[in-house]
């Protein structure tokens, strides 16, 4: 399993326009379905005179979480093709919207397949990407006479602290790239037989 996946850095915005129709795109990074919805709900207010407001977006480092919706145009040809730009660049915690003004002439099927898939990888090319880590919660509780031996393993692991809470008996919460987990939880675990 990897610990690592690649999304949208910054958004990115792409145009498309075919027999007077015209496709805006957005590429943005999402982490949540609520984000979408919010994203979607801001759109369709901003393009609130545009015809569709279409998307597609892959949420999850197992890209296995994922949607995509043709907003009234045929099934499957706008939705869909804007998906498959996301798998094709290897996308996740992503949405892509596109947003059609309709203008006058249909331009079927086939046509619009093409019209939202070029958006949609416009959009995503004029987007910056990154590869980020997925990382692992670790949460160890431990007596306050072991703090100093703690803190030892975390400056040499480098995790990320999350939350720590000192008293008597102390909790400390650290994030770490799943690789690495099981090595940072042994570490910690041998603290408490020496």
């Amino acid at each position: 399993m990897t610990d690592e996946y690649k999304t949208i850095a910054k958004k990115g915005e792409g145009y498309y326009t075919e027999k007077r129709s015209k496709f805006l795109a957005f590429a943005h990074h999402v982490a949540s379905a609520d984000e979408v919805k919010d994203l979607v709900a801001q759109y369709r207010k901003k393009y609130f005179d545009a015809r569709h407001v279409c998307y597609a977006y892959m949420l999850g480092a197992e890209r296995k979480d994922f949607r995509a919706n043709d907003d009234g145009e045929p099934s499957s040809t706008a939705g869909k093709p804007i998906l498959g730009q996301i798998n094709s660049n290897e996308l996740t915690d992503t949405l892509v919207v596109v947003v059609r003004y309709y203008g006058g002439v249909n331009l079927g099927t086939g046509g619009l397949i093409v019209a939202y898939k070029t958006a949609a990888a416009e959009a995503i090319a004029n987007s910056q990407t990154e590869m980020r880590q997925v990382e692992e919660l670790v949460t160890y509780d431990f007596p306050y006479v072991m703090m100093n031996q703690v803190m030892r393993v975390v400056k040499e692991m480098n995790p990320r602290i999350v939350s720590q809470t000192y008293d008597n008996n102390c909790r400390i919460v650290l994030g770490i790239r799943r690789s690495l987990a099981e090595q940072l939880k042994a570490k910690l675990e041998k603290l408490s037989f020496s």
